[in-house]
């Protein structure tokens, strides 16, 4: 009896699931569509069809590895959250996924099209999404305002994370700074939503 052919959400789930192990393997540069495509049991004319090329179809398997990584945390305590937020996020881009994303935003050179795929439009980023989980806990508690459960609140401590990467090129950033980010400009900014 022939094998049935996958088709569909199990085929490419079948080729991300692939993709995604090459590049915790090998990173960027080991992402091949012909490895993927003997991974996944499949050819590359069905890789080609979804995604155009190594980049893009690399972008789609860190967005998926990406997001297993972002569940928000509920410790109770806005300041305990915000801080496990930070501490992962600190330790996945000082991680193979933090290689996996640079590699991979140098692969996009710039290219506005493919640094876009890295955020899924059809879907509000996962990490974003934690952050105003977070808020809306800690607004749940009385912890912090209603106003405080804002996109831009939500994304002030990662993109100062994010300075820290650039301006300094460190492989992670210390814990001090982490604790300064939060309770010198989070936890203020929050209560000042009031």
């Amino acid at each position: 009896m022939a094998a049935t052919r996958r088709r569909g959400v199990e085929l490419e789930d079948a080729i991300l699931t692939a993709a995604g192990e090459l590049l915790l393997e090998q990173g960027v540069a080991g992402l091949t569509m012909d490895e993927v495509a003997r991974r996944a049991g499949t050819n590359k004319n069905a890789l080609y069809r979804r995604w155009p090329h190594r980049t893009a179809l690399g972008i789609a398997a860190y967005r998926r590895l990406a997001a297993a990584e972002t569940r928000p945390p509920d410790t109770g305590s806005l300041r305990d959250d915000a801080l496990d937020l930070l501490r992962r996020a600190n330790r996945t881009w000082s991680s193979p996924y933090g290689e996996i994303l640079r590699g991979l935003l140098a692969a996009a050179g710039g290219a506005p099209e493919l640094l876009a795929e890295l955020r899924d439009p059809d879907r509000p980023d996962p990490l974003d999404e934690a952050w105003l989980t977070v808020l809306t806990h800690a607004a749940t508690r009385g912890e912090a305002p209603a106003t405080a459960v804002h996109p831009r609140v939500a994304a002030t401590p990662m993109a100062l994370l994010r300075t820290e990467y650039l301006l300094r090129g460190v492989p992670a950033v210390p814990d001090e700074i982490l604790r300064e980010i939060v309770d010198e400009v989070f936890l203020p900014l929050v209560r000042g939503r009031a």
